[in-house]
């Protein structure tokens, strides 16, 4: 069977989403295809680790995006095989075909793999089932570990532990954040993890496991074994670029693609975590988080809906910012948060003086400025993209109160 659209949209998550709803801006009468290989339609990602575990009058419905409202037509746990630029198709698996007048490759990533045995308890988070199938293994005492100390890894501890479940947080670094924050900053984080019950493994990693009906075991760095009831692996995700390496595209860490989202391809684009775009700020990056998702995926519909029409386009340019919260503390931050770069601090309340720390961080390469991050400090991203897009050299004395840090 073969169905054909004016706009094909590979993977349905938020980028996919967004995309549609910028075409429909655009383009009120086009027809929308989107094929995703989840089982279920575009869901707002980021409660699947927020706020479905942490708001009591968030509920499943409310993570819904309702991409219906589009008019798209959406074919959901399908997946495409393969690409054929030059008949302008997409086959799936299961040999259905999809015809483009132009195609959105909104494909994600998949989580970096732990080398454990295919079991329902081991969750490799990404996807709303995983999140139920999490949810089936947290609570009433259950123990759970959690492996890896990035942004996924530190919101399921958090999330887990304050839904009555026994936490072991599984990290490879000395301090929780360690990689990201200052050192003062990563003690006090994992102070607080303490404090709320979490039991904290730092400085190792999961070789290697097994899982039996009693539950499931992981081998550990330091040669110790973890009997748990249910893992969650939060190591971060791999870019989906095989269909576009395969369809002979530009990949280089992400879809290679201009301003407006397109490849070198002009019927075909990507957008979201997939992307790698040239920021005006940034320069060219790839960034995984919702605000890119959604504001690319926009841009990008609304540019393909112009290039369609053989209008010009309006690029790309709002320099994406990203959030967490974490117990009673949370931050936004812009550009890349390294603890290898060299960083300045500006506290209103220090880490460590047993009330919420509150300041905002800058990380310098040489005396360029790569990233900000503004802890409790809220409503200031704007000001810390000027301070990145300033072609300039920064000391720390030009950075300290540069953001007023609360």
């Amino acid at each position: 069977m073969q169905r054909d659209y004016d706009y094909l949209i590979i993977g349905a998550g938020m980028a996919a989403d967004s995309a549609a709803r910028g075409i429909r801006e655009s383009d009120p009468d086009g027809s929308i295809g989107i094929v995703g290989e989840e089982v279920d339609p575009p869901v707002a990602r980021p409660s699947l680790s927020k706020k479905l575990w942490t708001d009591p009058e968030f509920d499943l419905e409310k993570s819904w995006l309702g991409t219906e409202e589009t008019g798209a037509a959406l074919h959901t746990a399908t997946r495409i095989r393969s690409v054929d630029r030059a008949a302008r198709t997409a086959t799936a698996e299961d040999g259905d075909v999809f015809g483009y007048r132009r195609l959105l490759l909104a494909t994600g990533g998949h989580p970096k793999q732990l080398d454990l045995p295919a079991d329902d308890r081991v969750v490799h988070f990404r996807t709303m089932e995983d999140y139920r199938r999490l949810r089936g293994l947290s609570g009433e005492g259950r123990h759970v570990a959690v492996v890896g100390g990035g942004y996924i890894g530190t919101e399921l501890a958090a999330a887990l532990v304050q839904n009555d479940t026994r936490v072991t947080f599984v990290f490879p670094q000395e301090f929780v954040g360690g990689a990201s924050y200052p050192r003062e900053l990563a003690e006090q984080l994992s102070e607080d993890y303490a404090s709320h019950g979490v039991q904290l493994r730092p400085g190792t990693r999961v070789t290697g496991g097994s899982a039996d009906q009693e539950g499931v075991h992981l081998e550990l760095s330091d040669g110790s074994t973890l009997d748990v009831d249910g893992v969650a692996v939060g190591l971060g995700i791999a870019p989906a670029v095989q269909l576009a390496e395969d369809a002979g595209l530009a990949v280089d860490d992400g879809i290679v693609v201009d301003a407006c989202g397109r490849t070198e391809d002009p019927a075909v684009y990507a957008a979201g975590d997939v992307a790698r775009w040239p920021d005006p700020i940034l320069g060219r990056t790839r960034v995984e988080h919702v605000e890119n998702a959604t504001d690319m995926g926009t841009a990008v519909g609304k540019a393909m809906a112009a290039d369609l029409r053989g209008e010009d386009a309006e690029p790309y340019t709002h320099t994406p910012s990203f959030y967490s919260d974490l117990f009673d503390v949370g931050y936004e931050a812009v550009g890349t948060l390294s603890a290898d770069l060299d960083l300045v601090t500006d506290w209103k309340v220090p880490p460590g003086t047993g009330e919420i720390a509150q300041g905002v961080v800058y990380y310098l390469e040489g005396d360029r400025l790569r990233g900000v991050l503004l802890w409790n400090v809220w409503d200031s991203t704007d000001a810390a993209r000027e301070l990145l897009a300033a072609e300039r050299g920064y000391t720390a004395d030009d950075l300290v109160g540069a953001i007023p840090n609360g």
